[in-house]
């Protein structure tokens, strides 16, 4: 999953940054609100970790051309505004989830995974797919009970299609959500991990099948 930070504090920013990336999600950051609009035109994210005190346009401001604009995309908002009324107009706005600093990054990363876990269609904490069993909380996919050794991108790439169960993914949205900015993954580095993790499903009744020209979709193989 693909996670956009809008925080002007360098400091607080990397370590939001590094703790996110340590539970294998993609991080980039931003520390305007104009930065905040035009990344979010530009690329798909799966959640915006919002700080209201952002330089020359305020937080509550991105968020209210963000919902202006449809966006679905999932916002908490991270911010030492911790008044009733502060936390009231964001969640007014469109705001998905509140956050006071200082805060325990153990109930950030709960609340990340709460906001991320929403984009699949079921409100189980498992993703069952034929013998393949996806755990969105711990992020851990087992095939018949057993572990799957998965590096992080193929999780990533897992994941993304299990959100969309026998719906076509493009390229393009797989390497939006696979990559940060700055890395060189091209959309043939793509095939290689989806070959990488299809020898990982075999087992599973599980298989990713491609539309040639267009992208992926993952599905149960007839035999399950």
């Amino acid at each position: 999953m693909r996670i956009l930070i809008a925080e002007d504090d360098p400091v607080l920013a990397d370590g939001l940054s590094a703790s996110l990336r340590e539970c294998g999600y993609s991080v980039d950051r931003v520390a305007t609100g104009a930065e905040v609009l035009s990344a979010v035109a530009s690329f798909e994210f799966d959640l915006l970790i919002l700080d209201l005190g952002l330089p020359r346009m305020s937080g509550l401001e991105v968020l209210q051309r963000l919902r202006a604009r449809s966006a679905e995309l999932a916002v908490l908002i991270l911010t030492a505004q911790d008044g009733v009324e502060a936390r009231v107009r964001g969640l007014d706005l469109g705001a998905d989830d509140y956050l006071a600093k200082p805060y325990a990054l153990e109930e950030l990363k709960a609340r990340v995974r709460a906001l991320t876990r929403r984009g699949f269609a079921t409100a189980s904490s498992q993703v069952d797919c034929g013998g393949l069993a996806f755990d969105r909380i711990g992020r851990v996919a087992k095939v018949r009970g057993e572990p799957l050794d998965l590096s992080a991108r193929e999780l990533v790439l897992l994941e993304v299609l299990l959100q969309r169960p026998d719906r076509m993914v493009s390229k393009a949205q797989l390497l939006d959500h696979m990559c940060e900015w700055g890395d060189e993954v091209s959309t043939n580095a793509i095939e290689v991990y989806v070959h990488r993790l299809r020898r990982k499903l075999e087992a599973a009744g599980v298989e990713i099948v491609t539309v040639r020209g267009v992208g992926y979709r993952i599905q149960k193989t007839s035999s399950v």
